[in-house]
């Protein structure tokens, strides 16, 4: 046995949804495969109702943006060494659309996946508008009297890329075969699984079959195959040998005292050098010879509101980027004091250096205040804060992070008799 590639059979989907028996297919399939576990396939799923099956598979499970799925999935190929791993992106007919493009560009570069993109005509999670690939004559709430034009034929566009193997069915009864054949593919393969969402397809288009439906837009059921070709391999010969690895690294300038992974989380308001700070930080850190990440975020209309980012230290490689409880807070600004308040909240332990201008949230860690903006402005109070977390913790000489800060452009314009005295 290879082990049941979905944990239950009560799917989280509507009473009647074409997504349950596609689901139920895709694991006989799996299924099917000699010697695969479930630990040798990565599904991606899109937002939308199939998204919402991730926890019921057993495999390693990843979900995208709306209509990100592909790139994502094609990625996790292109960086697969083995290709008896299954890489599947699982997808709606809006997200589909949404992303046509990382669509055709993986299916012409051939890349080592298997993309199923459920199709029932609509945007079945937001009400039924429809999409790119919703046939002519089909009846959705915003068309009540049906699409007066022709949706996209998802399967010819991605034939005439040169795809392998591209094929429609209709998601009814037993199609694991076709699912089976799809997986065996060496290189990229394509589904389009056709069905009617029972929650706006059938009350909008009563009495009709999928079938009938299909037939009535001129949507052809088949397979079509293209040339045979090697799989997509990325060019190795200039790469890096890690995510990690810069063409310049860092010099081992310092030695840190840091014996176990130590997070720290930044925040301050857009413009304000937060991010910058951030990657010093890190730098300071690799000169170390520590091994440091570093994650930004901030609002989609950048230059406004908060930017928070956070960092990783560790002495041993790092393989998990997420921070649950930081070890150390920097706020130097309202906005940014906002978007940490609730991880300060749940501090147990630990530093929070917030400017003097904040009220501290209330929490157990201990909270030292200072006025961080006046000694070199609002630009640079982020960096201010660190010189004094890094002079205070001791995981790491803070002449590591001034030194990586002189050698910066930034370096230039700083006043670092200030930084230190006032920092200090």
């Amino acid at each position: 046995m290879n082990g049941k590639f979905l944990s239950t059979e009560n799917l989280p989907f509507c009473k009647g949804c074409g997504h349950h028996i596609v689901s139920q297919n895709l694991e006989k399939a799996l299924s099917s495969i000699a010697g695969l576990s479930p630990l040798d396939v990565i599904v991606v799923t899109d937002i939308g109702c199939i998204g919402i099956i991730d926890k019921q598979f057993t495999t390693h499970t990843v979900h995208g943006l709306h209509g990100r799925s592909v790139a994502l999935a094609a990625g996790i190929a292109m960086a697969t060494e083995d290709p008896k791993k299954k890489v599947i992106a699982l997808l709606g007919d809006g997200g589909a659309t949404i992303g046509l493009q990382h669509l055709m560009e993986a299916a012409q570069r051939n890349i080592n996946m298997t993309v199923i993109v459920h199709n029932n005509m609509l945007y079945g999670m937001t009400g039924g508008q429809p999409s790119g690939l919703t046939p002519r004559g089909f009846k959705t709430p915003i068309m009540p009297d049906g699409k007066p034009n022709i949706g996209y034929d998802l399967c010819k566009v991605l034939h005439a890329t040169g795809a392998p193997s591209v094929r429609r069915l209709l998601a009814l009864g037993d199609f694991t075969a076709d699912l089976a054949a799809a997986l065996a593919v060496p290189g990229f393969s394509f589904v389009e699984a056709m069905e009617i969402c029972p929650s706006y397809g059938v009350k909008f288009n009563p009495n009709r079959k999928l079938d009938d439906i299909a037939k009535e837009a001129g949507i052809e059921i088949g397979h079509w195959q293209g040339p045979a070709r090697e799989p997509y391999r990325p060019a190795t010969h200039d790469a890096p040998a890690s995510l990690f690895a810069t063409e310049k690294p860092i010099a081992a300038r310092h030695k840190a005292p840091l014996k176990e992974r130590y997070a720290v989380v930044l925040s301050g308001s857009a413009g304000e050098g937060v991010q910058s700070a951030a990657e010093f930080l890190a730098q300071a850190a690799l000169s170390c010879g520590l091994h440091a990440t570093k994650k930004g975020s901030y609002p989609v209309t950048v230059g406004v509101g908060f930017s928070t980012a956070e960092i990783l230290l560790s002495p041993k490689p790092l393989h998990f980027t997420g921070i649950s409880v930081p070890d150390a807070v920097i706020a130097t600004s309202a906005d940014g004091l906002g978007k940490v308040r609730g991880l300060i909240e749940k501090m147990t332990q630990g530093t929070v250096y917030l400017d003097a201008s904040l009220e501290a949230p209330a929490t157990k860690a201990t909270v030292v205040k200072h006025d961080f903006r006046a000694p070199l402005g609002g630009r640079s109070a982020v960096l201010v804060a660190l010189t004094m977390l890094l002079d205070r913790a001791g995981i790491m000489p803070t002449d590591s992070f001034l030194d990586i800060l002189k050698d910066s452009s930034l370096g230039k314009k700083i006043d670092f008799a200030k930084l230190r005295q006032k920092g200090g």
